[in-house]
């Protein structure tokens, strides 16, 4: 068996985790067309809780049907969603998992065939978008706390472990910490302080509903890596007063939907050189931030988590696409079989989602054949 600090149990506001790995939250395509939870995302649950992970973070799971942003998305946007949940929590549990719900908002990428309006921003400008966009008022954002409050509460009331906030990659949350995206005049525009109000409202209106022994985490990103948008020293100011106002973990992520070079899910990472690729920012908020930091972003081996911990980059490793393919990723590793991932981050494995077949890895069905 392998010994490491990566292997070495901890907590986040006492919620007991097994080792310092994490399934970062990764859109299935296994709910139904209205949001719910069926036996085909509940064993993907378990397979991850069987497989060693210390804590699944949920796919993002919509807060209201305006913000959804994928086809079979899993949904926490009506009380009628709960049971479901709790059938998925209840079997994560008894595999010995952890899960955390991902409360999420599409907002300018929202699918637009299935919510049915203009999607929502937190701002509309020209150049923004070639279809309709409707810029939220000052109202419409008192109205979106209280639903990312009641989301919460449904999360709790299914039997979650914590929650998780999604402020990356260009959904409304991001968009609104982002001063490309965001370019309003009110309390919610302009300075940082104003960008990152509705995170801090919200995060203590969420926090009054649930409690303060209940774990409160955010995804956001370090920057955008695009011109105008959001950069380290904002991301790590808005980080410090999302803490200050009841936060009790960061998901530390970057880039946005719009692709590139530069996106959440790079390609071709085969070298060791090219994993933790937010390593530098994640060594800045370190020094800034005293609540625990999960990394995401192309971690591959054993080894390289391995010196990110000893370093003090990072508390927690945070993975995706290695996971579609070997859930048992985490199990394997700790029996002492150090091997990489076998991922080969060529992001096939999203398009069968697309088709409603659920995600899973392509490559190695054809490797197979």
């Amino acid at each position: 068996m392998t010994t490491s600090l990566l292997f070495e149990s901890s907590t986040i506001n006492g919620m007991n985790l097994a080792n310092r790995f994490v399934r970062s939250a990764t859109w299935e395509g296994m709910a139904t067309e209205d949001g719910r939870v069926t036996p085909r995302l509940i064993d993907t649950m378990v397979e991850l809780a069987t497989g060693g992970v210390g804590l699944i973070i949920s796919g993002h799971a919509y807060v209201t049907q305006s913000g959804q942003a994928s086809p079979w998305q899993l949904g926490l946007y009506d009380d009628s969603l709960i049971d479901g949940l709790r059938s998925m929590t209840d079997a994560v549990h008894a595999a010995g998992g952890k899960i955390v719900a991902q409360l999420a908002h599409a907002g300018h990428f929202a699918l637009e065939k299935a919510i049915g309006t203009p999607p929502v921003v937190a701002s509309n400008f020209e150049g923004l978008a070639q279809t309709p966009r409707t810029e939220l008022s000052v109202d419409d954002i008192q109205r979106l706390k209280n639903v990312y409050t009641e989301a919460a509460r449904r999360a709790q009331t299914a039997g979650f472990d914590g929650i998780q906030l999604h402020s990356a990659h260009g959904y409304l949350f991001s968009q609104f910490l982002s001063p490309w995206f965001n370019r309003r005049t009110d309390d919610y525009g302009g300075t940082l302080d104003n960008r990152v109000r509705i995170h801090v409202e919200t995060i203590r209106a969420i926090r009054k509903a649930v409690g303060s022994d209940w774990p409160l985490l955010v995804k956001m990103n370090c920057e955008d890596f695009a011109e105008g948008g959001l950069n380290v020293a904002d991301s790590i100011s808005a980080a410090g007063q999302m803490v200050a106002a009841g936060l009790d973990a960061v998901e530390l992520s970057g880039g946005l939907l719009t692709g590139g070079k530069l996106s959440p899910s790079r390609p071709n990472i085969n070298k060791k050189e090219k994993e933790a690729y937010f390593k530098a920012a994640a060594q800045a908020f370190k020094r800034s931030l005293d609540v625990p930091l999960i990394l995401v972003g192309g971690i591959r081996t054993l080894e390289v988590a391995e010196k990110l911990i000893d370093a003090g980059t990072a508390d927690y490793f945070s993975m995706s696409r290695p996971l579609i393919r070997e859930p048992g990723l985490i199990k394997r590793w700790q029996s002492g079989d150090r091997t990489r991932a076998r991922c080969l981050s060529d992001n096939l494995c999203f398009r069968p989602g697309m088709t409603g077949k659920g995600i899973y890895c392509v490559t190695e069905e054809r490797e197979n054949k």
